[in-house]
């Protein structure tokens, strides 16, 4: 056979294989955006059975081992404090650590003047009984003096899955009761669910109170702990029959 012949028939093949492919490609394209789109949204409420608490301590001297050694001492206080009232090892991670110069601006001189040094200690503790709550933050507070600092205060689920199955299972009846809505809108069969994509879970909450009286004396602090909301949102597409 001719060397000519054999290129346009080799040449003929591949064509023909392209067009077959570039049909397969639009026709996959087009079918994957048939059916009824829609978003559901599942909420549940629940009750936080854990407190996360950021406390530590926060120490100012003229020099580095100073304020180093104030603050390992009020530190070591605050721990024997948090294990004290029920706050396992387990529970209490560092979450920063810091030492840093502290500076003023002398317009004098125009320039900056270092008038000491500033360590930060601060960990994470985990309190299992929320009842409790508030009594562990007096006991370090009482413990770590005027060193002590409480940054913030959290809630958490140890469990959370059944009631994110909750949230899962409202997300996904609303999103049903929205197709079958439009399917009978637009005068046509519902079918089966054909993809599936759960793109957000968050937990949301109030934020708590906690008070102190004035004066040199301490009393109760007072924690809410409320309600969480745990939500899940998801897409889903229906076949049309």
């Amino acid at each position: 056979m001719p060397k000519k012949l054999i290129l346009f028939a080799a040449t003929f093949i591949l064509v023909l294989s392209g067009l077959f492919l570039y049909g397969c490609q639009s026709g996959g394209d087009s079918t994957s955006q048939r059916g009824i789109w829609v978003t559901g949204e599942g909420k549940v409420q629940a009750v936080p059975d854990i407190v996360n608490v950021q406390l530590g301590i926060e120490a100012q001297a003229s020099t580095v081992a100073d304020a180093q050694n104030q603050a390992n001492s009020a530190m070591t206080k605050v721990m024997e404090a948090l294990k004290a009232n029920g706050v396992a090892d387990k529970d209490i991670q560092t979450r920063y650590f810091n030492i840093q110069k502290v500076t003023r601006w002398d317009s004098d001189t125009q320039q900056e003047i270092t008038i000491g040094y500033r360590v930060s200690n601060i960990v994470n503790a985990k309190i299992r009984d929320i009842n409790q709550a508030g009594t562990v933050i007096d006991a370090v507070t009482l413990a770590g003096g005027d060193l002590t600092r409480v940054n913030s205060v959290s809630f958490d689920i140890e469990d959370p899955i059944r009631f994110y199955d909750q949230a899962r299972e409202k997300a996904m009846a609303d999103a049903n009761d929205k197709a079958m809505s439009l399917a009978e809108q637009a005068n046509v069969k519902l079918g089966k669910a054909i993809y599936i994509n759960e793109y957000t879970a968050s937990t949301t909450g109030s934020t708590p109170v906690y008070a102190k009286a004035e004066g040199g004396a301490i009393d109760t602090t007072q924690i809410s702990a409320g309600e969480l909301e745990l939500v899940i949102n998801v897409q889903v597409v229906y076949a049309i029959r």
